[in-house]
């Protein structure tokens, strides 16, 4: 098995696990509504880059990445417990900006001008 191919496979391990010990086991209110939507790791599994999205945009997001900052350590035992990995990953915490980047491209498309015919124009 190649080491991309084994790093996408722990990373969506990691990703089912962070998201349901959201569910479970966190109190910590910036993290009830948050959505975990990757996980990437490096080829030699050392460090896990997790994804998240919040509602309210960046700042509930921001609120949410101090939170998982602050948990952090907690939520690296909850992985190493369940995760038969000879070294646990470090996790860093980042923002998902392609909702975002979706949502604007969406209403972009919304406020151009409908075309009711279509052009057949031969100038």
């Amino acid at each position: 098995m190649t080491s991309a191919a084994r790093a996408e496979r722990v990373g969506g391990r990691i990703q089912e696990l962070v998201s349901e010990f959201l569910r479970r086991e966190v109190s910590d209110p910036r993290l009830q509504l948050v959505t975990i939507t990757g996980v990437r790791l490096t080829r030699d599994l050392r460090i896990a880059r997790v994804y998240i999205a919040a509602p309210g945009g960046r700042a509930a997001a921001d609120e949410a990445l101090a939170g998982f900052r602050s948990a952090a350590g907690f939520i690296k035992r909850h992985l190493a417990r369940n995760l038969d990995l000879r070294y646990m990953p470090a996790l860093e915490f980042f923002y998902d900006e392609s909702l975002d980047r979706g949502a604007r491209i969406d209403q972009l498309l919304k406020s151009l001008p409908e075309a009711h015919e279509p052009d057949h124009s031969t100038d």
